[in-house]
């Protein structure tokens, strides 16, 4: 059997042979890959996500707590200038927002030795600065070893819990030391500077080195109506003192 080849006549395009590099088609650069890449795990090299839009407070990372500050009753510089001077006199000490006026009446017994000298009423205001200038103290003390701004007897609105377990409130008299040079002594201790103690009947305070004694009374005391700390001051009745005519 004869095969019967048809033959075809094919013809060739021939391109022109250049040297110019633009012409030639782009060569596929292999990707480089660092030592120690594992192929077989593809999700090792996948990047994390990138977050758009507004960051969330949950996304916000969390800040350490600030410690709040410590009250200070110390001196506060130029802003205390400013707000806290009478007759041209810098005071030392600033009011509290718990200051109030006492409805018991409070005094003052004043001893020297055996000597009584005259008494305090200090319950006509909310405090009383004590000290040696004469200027601006509301209880001069002259004694060399007093500060001229030697202390303060502060009137405070306080909560307290009665026997029942409910709360009430009443005022309670403190006393504060304005870092005076040698101290108050409140029953023969000496007392911490800038810090408020709670007063109660028949306690005696002493400033610096003076030998003058001041007891902590009221007008029931001779009564034996009890300590401080078992009446509440909002039910005292307030009795009004006598108005002195004035002298024409």
């Amino acid at each position: 059997m004869t095969i019967l080849h048809d033959s075809y006549d094919v013809r060739i395009k021939q391109e022109p042979v250049t040297d110019d590099e633009s012409r030639r088609p782009p060569r596929q650069q292999k990707s480089f890959e660092p030592p120690g890449t594992n192929r077989r795990n593809p999700r090792d090299r996948e990047e994390k996500p990138q977050q758009w839009g507004k960051q969330t407070e949950k996304d916000k990372p969390k800040e350490e707590p600030v410690e709040k500050e410590k009250p200070n009753f110390g001196l506060s510089g130029a802003l205390l200038k400013d707000t806290n001077t009478y007759k041209g006199v810098v005071i030392k000490y600033s009011e509290p927002v718990e200051a109030r006026k006492p409805k018991r009446r409070w005094r003052f017994y004043v001893f020297k030795g055996e000597q009584e000298l005259p008494m305090y009423q200090i319950h006509r205001q909310s405090a009383y600065l004590i000290g040696r200038d004469r200027a601006v103290c509301d209880l001069p003390v002259d004694h060399p070893s007093c500060s001229k701004q030697h202390a303060v007897l502060q009137y405070r609105l306080v909560d307290y819990k009665r026997d029942d377990g409910s709360t009430g409130r009443r005022v309670i008299p403190y006393v504060i030391d304005l870092g005076s040079a040698n101290g108050t002594f409140l029953n023969n201790q000496k007392i911490e500077p800038q810090r408020y103690y709670e007063l109660r009947e028949n306690d005696v305070i002493k400033f610096g080195f003076s030998t003058r004694e001041y007891v902590l009374l009221h007008e029931d005391s001779a009564n034996n109506v009890g300590p401080v700390g078992n009446y509440e001051d909002d039910g005292v009745e307030i009795k009004q003192e006598p108005v002195e005519p004035t002298k024409k």
